[in-house]
């Protein structure tokens, strides 16, 4: 009887637009997947092309939930990811990163799997620093309407180390910054997405504020990479590691560059700045350079280009809202 040698590797969050590329990327290369989601806020559409081949398995569970299941990795990406989606129940958010980590760290330390968790760049909050170096402390509201994400990956982060120093698991922790890409929910309010599909649809763009907040922004495939390399680092790399695009742009210049990419001249429509959105978010990727050898490749212009493609597809289709 052959044994088989390949990783069993546990995504979860796997329908999801991060996740589900990073299962395309696993199931690539022979790993058996196991991809688990609850489908908040991810999709089977994002994930159906994977169903047919041997070495892929999708389960419907919710993380705030035990599993128990026979794994070498697991990539801990569930919880919605954008304010209209973690806010919709900040509790539940807050549950699936706490529950969630601790869930997650048990089976870990059950099977012995190596264990990473999605961390956010909220976890800096609105930064007095800039860029944001990994010993950044942070500037975050504990109480304010973003504080169930932000707050619950912090506590996540908290666990995470704990459970390192006091069960020495092997953790990995990546601190993710602004990621974009094909997969992306069409109605998440996030700022690439909104304005790339009111952009299709001939519709003003959204701006919060004047638009001279500025953000960082990477491709998905660009980010699925670090990840990857971050979880194939030696035992004594735990992190945290930012991975994110260092390309700093406002968002008054991302909407002309939007609106260049699709071919539209873009008309604006300005409203109120929502309660404790960043000024400015940009990752110093020095620790991601030289422990993994990595950084982006993938130009915004590039990677919107694509991005558009993906939407203008899906609006094609009467999917998006």
């Amino acid at each position: 009887m052959s044994i088989a040698t390949n990783k069993r590797v546990l995504v979860t969050g796997g329908a999801g637009f991060l996740g589900s590329h990073l299962c395309d990327r696993l199931v690539a290369r022979g790993d058996d997947v196991v991809c688990v989601d609850n489908f908040f806020t991810g999709g089977k559409q994002n994930i159906a092309h994977l169903l047919g081949r041997a070495n892929f398995e999708l389960i419907r569970h919710d993380v705030t939930f035990p599993l128990y299941i026979e794994v070498d990795e697991i990539y801990n990406l569930a919880c919605p990811a954008s304010p209209i989606h973690y806010q919709y129940d900040p509790v539940q958010t807050t549950k699936t990163s706490v529950h969630g980590a601790i869930n997650m760290l048990g089976l870990a330390k059950r099977t012995g799997a190596r264990i990473l968790q999605a961390s956010t760049s909220e976890v800096y909050g609105d930064p007095e620093v800039h860029p944001q170096p990994e010993s950044y402390w942070g500037r975050v509201n504990p109480i304010g309407i973003r504080s169930c994400y932000d707050e619950g990956k912090r506590c996540a982060e908290t666990l995470f180390f704990d459970y390192h120093r006091q069960h020495g698991l092997e953790i990995k922790v990546a601190r993710i910054f602004n990621t974009y890409g094909p997969r992306m929910h069409p109605d998440d309010g996030r700022v690439v997405s909104n304005f790339i599909v009111q952009a299709l649809k001939g519709e003003a763009i959204t701006i919060y504020g004047d638009g001279r907040q500025t953000r960082s922004f990477c491709y998905v495939d660009d980010l699925v990479e670090g990840l990857i390399r971050l979880m194939a680092t030696p035992g004594d790399v735990v992190g945290p590691v930012n991975l994110g695009n260092p390309g700093e742009f406002t968002i008054a210049e991302l909407a002309e560059i939007v609106g260049e990419v699709v071919g539209t001249t873009v008309q604006r429509e300005h409203r109120p700045l929502p309660q404790d959105d960043p000024v400015q978010r940009q990752p110093d990727i020095g620790l991601a350079k030289a422990l993994l050898g990595w950084e982006p490749e993938i130009d915004l212009r590039t990677g919107l280009g694509t991005t558009v493609t993906y939407f203008r597809a899906l609006l094609g289709q009467g999917n998006a809202i």
